[in-house]
């Protein structure tokens, strides 16, 4: 049957800023999806507690305003995602996220800001697992497709429909669509088990990072890094 037929959890975030340790949540969404089409949800509207950028806000249209009257307290927000992705990854369910290792790591940070149990620690000490990133999956089975690999542009790719992007739900609900024809696409994606694609998409981002790491020295940045580490990114030093 695969993977892609069973159930799926589309995640996804809206936040205030592009780097995930400083960034902090707008909104959240997550989406049950059975065989593509959604069986459940759940989403959050957060005050961040620090002011929303101009830019972000033209991305995802929650106002400062909006946020501060109608949100829950940034706490609040992130330790009930936290607990239901955890739940759903101790039942062996796989998360589904775009650039999954943007919105686990920013998770993450606000988990550790306000003092709230790690992903880890909820898990028992393991990692969260199994996530499927279809932006990692497409870079490994399409790698010299041109153009770009944004949600947006990879959804046209494999014909899922996006009528509202950078909304939470929107999202989250493309992203598990997504997996699940790249998985149509590719059989032998379909063919692996969660925990095997979950240890194949750490290899494969792994790789890629080093690629492009190399590509940019090439270019004269000699001194460019690029993180090779999936699905979650911490501080040297720091667990997350």
């Amino acid at each position: 049957m695969g993977w892609h037929r069973e159930l799926l959890i589309g995640f996804d975030l809206e936040t205030t800023g592009t780097d995930p340790r400083e960034a902090r949540i707008v909104t959240g969404a997550v989406i049950e999806v059975r065989d593509g089409e959604p069986v459940g949800r759940r989403e959050w509207l957060a005050d961040p507690g620090v002011p929303i950028p101009a830019d972000a806000v033209a991305v995802h249209g929650i106002s400062n305003e909006r946020a501060a009257a109608e949100g829950r307290p940034a706490d609040q927000v992130a330790d009930a995602i936290a607990g239901v992705l955890t739940g759903h990854w101790r039942a062996g369910v796989p998360v589904v996220a775009y650039n999954a290792a943007f919105d686990l790591t920013l998770l993450s940070a606000e988990l550790r800001r306000h003092g709230l149990p790690s992903l880890r620690d909820r898990l028992g000490g393991t990692d969260p697992a199994p996530v499927v990133d279809p932006y990692t999956i497409d870079r490994s089975v399409d790698r010299y497709r041109r153009g770009k690999r944004t949600l947006e542009a990879v959804c046209a790719e494999y014909g899922i429909v996006l009528d509202a992007a950078h909304d939470a739900a929107a999202d989250a609900l493309a992203a598990a669509r997504l997996a699940c024809a790249i998985a149509g696409r590719y059989p032998k994606v379909a063919a692996l088990g969660p925990g095997e694609l979950h240890r194949r998409q750490i290899e494969w981002h792994a790789a890629w990072a080093a690629d492009f790491q190399d590509f940019l020295r090439r270019k004269g940045d000699a001194t460019a890094m690029v993180d090779g580490t999936w699905p979650l990114r911490e501080p040297a030093g720091e667990p997350v």
